[in-house]
């Protein structure tokens, strides 16, 4: 048996397995939509812009599958 990754909803906090549904990480389309409308009225923004840098510190990570899994 599979557990499941129990998340909470990046809009509401509400706790759940919202990875196995349509919408996640949000729990329903409903947060989805209020987290897109944030990022249109720039409540959320990215401060810096990403340069090769930031990166080296995982430059000697090993690729696969199990850096997505859960520890």
């Amino acid at each position: 048996m599979t557990a499941k990754l129990q998340v909470k909803c990046p809009t509401c906090r509400k706790t759940g397995e919202w990875f196995a549904g349509d919408y996640g990480p949000f729990c329903s389309h409903r947060c989805k939509l209020v987290d897109l409308g944030k990022w249109f009225a720039e409540e959320h923004n990215i401060a810096t812009p990403l340069r090769p840098e930031h990166l080296e510190q995982f430059a000697d990570l090993p690729p696969g599958e199990h850096l997505d899994k859960p520890d």
